[in-house]
């Protein structure tokens, strides 16, 4: 444990000494954030939190766990020079670089909802309701559920879900717009899949 903390550590004070190096300017336009002085507040899940070179917070003042702290780092410092193009949606093993994630987030996210929420369609809308969540407009889609969250402000996702029943086991699919992998990594989505998730079941006090 010792020796993760201190690579937590280390990896956090290598995130924060890059970011003292970003031009905040062009940050607002291009990634959604607002910039005070030498402070770039991102809302994650709506939720402001705060990154400097100083360190990164959320609304309490405290320091987010580290996943966190790695996606918000990532947001700043991948961020494109122009708008990328790439508005469809995709599934996250079908990104270039996702192979060695495709596993774990398909077991930890996608199975991890369907499992959670199999015969509680009704407690996954009100949990949807609570990260305030929005249905597609206007667009018809085979699903007992379809529900778009926005994790970053250019990182939207896209939770698909449909209940089991006699015939069809529960299904569940968290799709990124394809240009996600311009503003993150691999890793990055693999973790706002596994917070979204994680979200979903303490709304619904799973």
């Amino acid at each position: 444990m010792k020796e993760q903390a201190a690579v937590f550590k280390k990896t956090y004070e290598d995130y924060l000494a890059q970011i003292a190096g970003i031009d905040l300017t062009a940050l607002p336009a291009r990634l959604g954030v607002r910039v005070n002085g030498n402070e770039v507040v991102i809302p994650f899940f709506g939720i402001p939190h705060r990154v400097s070179p100083a360190g990164i917070a959320d609304p309490s003042g405290d320091k987010p766990n580290h996943a966190i702290c790695v996606v918000l780092s990532k947001y700043l410092l991948m961020c494109p020079d122009s708008e990328p193009d790439g508005d469809e949606w995709a599934a996250f093993q079908d990104f270039k670089d996702a192979a060695p994630f495709a596993d774990a987030y398909r077991k930890n996210v996608e199975q991890a909802i369907a499992i959670s929420f199999g015969g509680r369609l009704d407690e996954l809308k009100q949990a949807c309701k609570i990260l305030n969540g929005g249905a597609p407009e206007g667009i018809n889609l085979p699903y007992d559920l379809a529900m778009w969250f926005v994790p970053l402000p250019r990182v939207p996702v896209f939770l698909l879900f449909n209940d089991g029943d006699n015939e069809f086991s529960t299904q569940c699919k968290v799709l990124f717009e394809k240009r996600a992998q311009q503003f993150l990594d691999m890793e990055c989505l693999a973790i706002l899949g596994m917070c979204l998730t994680d979200y979903l079941k303490t709304a619904a006090n799973i």
